[in-house]
């Protein structure tokens, strides 16, 4: 009997061990680009929401499909979730126009005003490449970061997640709710909305 008490104050105080919060790894600059729609998308729209970026091109003949199937999984799988926005960045702005994207995000049925298709100058595109995620380089090339990238809402990345491998979505999604669990215990969710599923 003495030895199962402190073994039942153990399992009680385990059992009720909070997740420990997502690492925060720097925060990413500010950046104006053209969304699909033709319209200048300012980074500053994402102020305030989760988002999950990813750097993709329409012609890829490799990963590209793959991953924007992906991310159409993701946007399908945080429908309940208010407040979080998807953003990929074309790698080939020469081709990717806005008229280009928004035909490739028709394809991947992307959310109006959830799930944006980027491009703009090359130049702007490299900055936020290498200098904001150190994901490589916008030159041409078309070699590209096969990663999501989990951002919060100031912008600061949260995670990586290497999208070839069998885990990397559902983790993705777990630290999605996490994360935005975590922003609703501390005053930041949506006016009217109701608050996130809990991770499990």
């Amino acid at each position: 009997m003495r030895l199962f008490l402190p073994l039942l104050l153990l399992a009680a105080l385990t059992g009720c061990r909070q997740t420990p919060p997502l690492p925060v790894y720097w925060q990413i600059p500010p950046f104006q680009l053209t969304a699909q729609s033709g319209q200048p998308f300012d980074s500053k729209s994402l102020e305030g929401s989760i988002w999950v970026a990813d750097f993709i091109y329409t012609t890829c003949p490799g990963p590209c499909p793959r991953m924007s199937a992906q991310m159409r999984g993701v946007q399908t799988a945080i429908e309940s979730i208010p407040g979080v926005k998807l953003v990929s960045f074309t790698v080939d702005p020469k081709n990717d126009t806005p008229a280009v994207l928004a035909a490739y995000a028709t394809r991947y049925h992307a959310e109006l005003g959830r799930w944006f298709f980027l491009t703009g100058d090359q130049a702007a595109l490299e900055s936020i490449c290498r200098n904001g995620f150190k994901l490589g380089d916008v030159d041409g090339s078309l070699v590209h970061s096969t990663r999501f990238v989990l951002l919060d809402r100031d912008s600061r990345v949260r995670g990586f997640y290497d999208t070839p491998e069998d885990g990397a979505l559902p983790r993705l999604l777990h630290d999605i709710r996490q994360l935005a669990s975590e922003e609703w215990r501390a005053g930041f969710g949506p006016r009217g909305a109701s608050a996130p599923p809990r991770s499990q």
